[in-house]
């Protein structure tokens, strides 16, 4: 292919996928900050509220490697991401009816089902476009961070002018244009037989072999619990701000704020690494959840909790950078795959989930003094990073991704 038509093909495949991205975090940028908000409005407790928000991180570890495989196996993720587009749609739609907290958890639940394996397939699409046809793959994801933000402000304006219910035409819209967004995608060429039984045994020998090694455990707890850290500002942040007389406005004012911080820190993440290292980069991220989350704890004026949000860019923007170039170097060739779905299981799913139930009662109990408890899972993060740190100066490592 001659270059020009090569770089009209490359702008097609990156607008088409970019739109993607975006659509994925105007539903997100809408639903973290202000579902809880709804359900609050809804009249469900502060343990209520925890168990929903908790639900999809425990779905994600059972369902989303299932429907992974099974796009895998097919050869045609787009035509998986069309499927989970028009359920996420209908599913958004079914909640806006529900009450009661029974038939709203299994409204949530069955949502997860097609939420949770949406990201997985459209990164998995992105990086076959820059392999393809060398796309950017920072661009691409620079308009959901936008999306985000963009969405977080809408939202808080929204919900200041009427019932939380009108969130739901941001989240059905959103979807609605992520499944306009999947049916632009090209459609995949014919795909060739799989092996799913030998890929599936190789899956397992490599995931036994990444739990029996103390260095891999040590990075999951490291890494897990300074995520796992956010759950009660995830779950209650928003709840919280209002409580305090906060208006919705400017509690979508302070998610932009950490929303930005973190796109700041992924723009300069490769001199991050490339001075510190991924180890240093994580316990500089469990220094700084540790400071946020004591400092949460104790209700400061909002001219702090600005300052407070930028520190998201380390709390999650550099433990995310930090695990995944940890991954890069650490984990052999043959095992990042694995390595990655075990990664994202074990800190998404299992300890974010499990931490987010135990935040509702902490939330109910104590109000915001829920985040000392935060505070100090943070401190578990930060001390075995500072053990992996120790560890990896010794460790046998592979050559860094070139970013």
């Amino acid at each position: 292919m001659t270059p020009a038509p090569l770089e009209r093909v490359r702008r097609a495949v990156g607008v088409r996928l970019g739109l993607l991205f975006a659509a994925i975090f105007f539903v997100t940028g809408s639903a973290l900050p202000y579902l809880p908000v709804w359900l609050a409005w809804r009249e469900l407790s502060a343990p209520e509220i925890a168990i929903i928000s908790a639900g999809p991180q425990f779905v994600r570890v059972l369902v989303t490697p299932a429907i992974a495989f099974a796009a895998d196996r097919a050869g045609d993720h787009r035509r998986f991401l069309i499927l989970l587009a028009w359920s996420a749609v209908a599913c958004h739609a079914l909640l806006a009816q529900m009450r009661g907290f029974l038939p709203i958890l299994l409204t949530c639940l069955l949502l997860a089902v097609a939420w949770t394996s949406i990201m997985p397939l459209t990164e998995a699409i992105a990086i076959r476009g820059v392999k393809a046809v060398r796309l950017d793959y920072g661009r691409m994801r620079l308009w959901g961070s936008i999306s985000f933000t963009t969405a977080a402000l809408a939202g808080g304006w929204l919900l200041e002018r009427a019932s939380p219910q009108a969130l739901f035409y941001l989240l059905i819209g959103g979807c609605l244009v992520l499944a306009g967004a999947a049916h632009a995608l090209a459609k995949p060429p014919r795909a060739e037989p799989a092996a799913p039984r030998m890929r599936a045994q190789l899956r397992a020998r490599d995931v036994a072999q990444l739990l029996a090694t103390p260095t891999f455990l040590v990075f999951l707890l490291a890494a897990g619990a300074i995520q796992a850290a956010h759950a009660a500002f995830y779950t209650f942040g928003t709840l919280h701000w209002r409580a305090l007389g906060l208006t919705t406005l400017v509690a979508g004012q302070l998610w932009t704020v950490g929303v930005a911080a973190e796109i700041l820190v992924f723009a300069y993440s490769a001199a991050l690494i490339g001075r510190v290292g991924p180890t240093s980069t994580l316990v500089l991220a469990g220094l700084a959840a540790v400071a946020r989350w004591l400092a949460m704890a104790f209700d400061p004026p909002v001219w702090l909790l600005f300052a407070l949000q930028a520190l998201h860019g380390l709390t999650f923007g550099a433990a995310h950078v930090g695990a995944i170039h940890f991954l890069a170097r650490f984990v052999p060739e043959a095992q990042s795959g694995t390595a990655q779905a075990v990664y994202a299981s074990a800190t998404s799913g299992i300890l974010l989930g499990g931490a987010t139930l135990l935040a509702g009662p902490l939330y109910a109990a104590w109000g915001g003094r829920a985040y000392f408890a935060m505070a100090g899972l943070a401190a578990v993060g930060l001390l075995a990073a500072l053990g992996l740190a120790r560890r990896s100066r010794t460790a046998p490592r592979r050559p860094g991704p070139k970013s």
